[in-house]
């Protein structure tokens, strides 16, 4: 078996899959040539003002509020150990795996670049941690994202100086000094500057967006075949798709979303069961809007990628080096991009959810759901079917719709008023990730009811891409006869969808 190389990290060409390679699929990593000569370029400029005792931001100065204190030259190194170990200060539940592992990666990424005036052995510890499989503890609470995610930042930092824990890939949480020594691997210690260097950045939310980002396309993708099985299952038309209505709008993600969902439902023997003589003139908006609602929904997902893809590869330290002898304060630490991004695609992803849920109610709902049996029970009120299924979605709908409100617009002054306006970005970055996991599973309740909505409809059947979504279903769970705990039934189609079992054809292609 071929083993794929390491991705060398240069500072300016990591991509949203390279992430996910990572954080995901353990892809390795190594810091490039060319990395490393920057580095050592920019080292030796903050080398030079160390030598002349200047008195330069981060280097010879304390942090934040107390920039005008002017640190001896015997206690730079010291100044920056400090900085790392007051700036843990994170509470809540733990960063998971996959989102640590993006965040470490991220981090050796930006110092790549060469602007940071750090040596090049803390990215290649970052490297190796990687791919030994080891990661630190990081809390999810802590950070205003500015400047930059210090906290979360700060709890990797002190891991590379043999501080605090560390994961192992072998399940264990060890001190960071033991861990490291099992992996063969030795802690640095910090030189002038590298201390901030380590936690002045905006990986940490950063992290969560990219790997989010990616699971709302997959997510996007399944909504399309949630939403054409319900059709089916309901006996609606796919006229409201034709090309011509929405080429007269002219909203490019809405005419993408119509020509999937055509796609979708392209020769279907169930459609041509009621062509004629069906005395609906249109559906309901949960059905005939889909393109209105799931477009807008792609075009926030390309605005999110757009922002996120290029904050992958910024300078977000402060100060900045540069390789002419300069080093300028600035406030590339600022995460208002990357909170903006994330608060859309939380707007968005909510947007889906919602259909999704109106969806689900037109199926199960009898007055509703086109003759089949009240909440999709063939024995209904001894049986209550699906009742509770919709419930739950509605419950995860609503959740979602207060999850929703931005994190961006608000601030609150931190560090004595030094950074006045700060913009919540990890916060919208946890909101984002629990927006996503509660459309996953408002999809996985879709496309459970649809399934059985289409069995009752036999032996008629629905398109090819519909049926390959419904025997992918129907692999993980089987009808619903008398009633049985659904909970299990929608984890288990969840995790078909993380598996991307519903991304059916080219055009829904993540």
């Amino acid at each position: 078996m071929t083993q794929t190389p390491p991705l060398a990290l240069d500072g300016a060409s990591l991509s949203i899959a390279d992430v996910r390679d990572v954080a995901v699929g353990r892809r390795p990593v190594a810091l490039s040539d060319a990395a490393r000569g920057r580095m050592l370029a920019t080292r030796a400029v903050v080398a030079g003002i160390v030598e002349r005792n200047d008195v330069v931001y981060g280097v010879t100065t304390g942090f934040g509020k107390l920039s005008d204190v002017h640190i001896p030259a015997d206690k730079l190194a010291q100044l920056q150990v400090n900085l790392v170990r007051s700036h843990v200060a994170g509470v809540g539940p733990e960063l998971p795996e996959i989102e640590v592992r993006a965040m470490m990666l991220l981090r050796a990424n930006v110092m790549s670049k060469g602007f940071s005036g750090a040596r090049p052995d803390l990215p290649e510890l970052i490297c190796a941690m990687l791919n030994a499989g080891l990661w630190p503890v990081v809390h999810e609470q802590g950070s205003v994202g500015a400047s930059g995610d210090l906290s979360p930042l700060a709890e990797l930092a002190v891991t590379l100086i043999g501080e605090g824990e560390l994961h192992t890939s072998d399940g264990r949480r060890l001190p960071a000094a033991q861990a490291l020594a099992h992996s063969g691997l030795l802690p640095v210690v910090l030189a002038p500057k590298e201390g901030i260097t380590l936690i002045n950045g905006t990986q940490a939310h950063t992290a969560v967006a990219a790997l989010a980002v990616t699971e709302a396309r997959v997510l996007w993708a399944t909504a399309h075949a949630a939403g054409a099985m319900t059709l089916e299952a309901l006996k609606g038309t796919p006229t409201a798709f034709d090309a011509r209505i929405h080429d007269a709008r002219g909203q490019d993600g809405q005419r993408e979303s119509a020509a999937l969902l055509r796609e979708l439902l392209a020769n279907s023997p169930l459609r041509e069961s009621h062509r004629d003589g069906d005395p609906r003139v249109q559906d309901a908006y949960g059905l005939r809007c889909m393109p209105q609602v799931h477009g807008p929904v792609l075009d926030a997902i390309r605005f999110a990628e757009g922002l996120i893809g290029r904050e992958l590869n910024a300078a977000t330290d402060n100060p900045l080096v540069f390789d002419n002898g300069e080093m300028l304060s600035g406030g590339n630490f600022h995460g208002q991009a990357v909170a903006m991004a994330l608060d859309v695609l939380a707007i968005a992803m909510t947007n889906l959810a919602v259909m999704a849920e109106r969806r689900i109610d037109r199926l199960v709902h009898p007055d509703l759901n086109e003759g089949l049996p009240p909440f999709l029970s063939g024995d209904a009120g001894l049986n209550s079917g699906f009742m509770m299924a919709q419930v739950s979605a509605a419950a995860l709908a609503s959740e979602c719709k207060v999850l929703s409100h931005p994190a961006s617009v608000d601030t609150i002054p931190t560090d004595g008023s030094k950074e006045d306006v700060v913009p919540m970005a990890m916060g919208a970055a946890w909101k984002l990730r629990r927006i996503v996991g509660n459309v996953r599973n408002v999809l996985a309740i879709e496309l459970m009811c649809g399934a059985q909505g289409l069995d009752y409809r036999r032996p008629l059947r629905s398109s090819a891409p519909i049926e390959r979504a419904h025997a992918a279903i129907r692999r993980v769970v089987p009808p619903l006869g008398d009633d049985r705990m659904l909970s299990p039934d929608i984890q288990a189609i969840a995790e078909a969808i993380a598996r991307r079992e519903f991304v059916l054809v080219e055009g829904g292609r993540a």
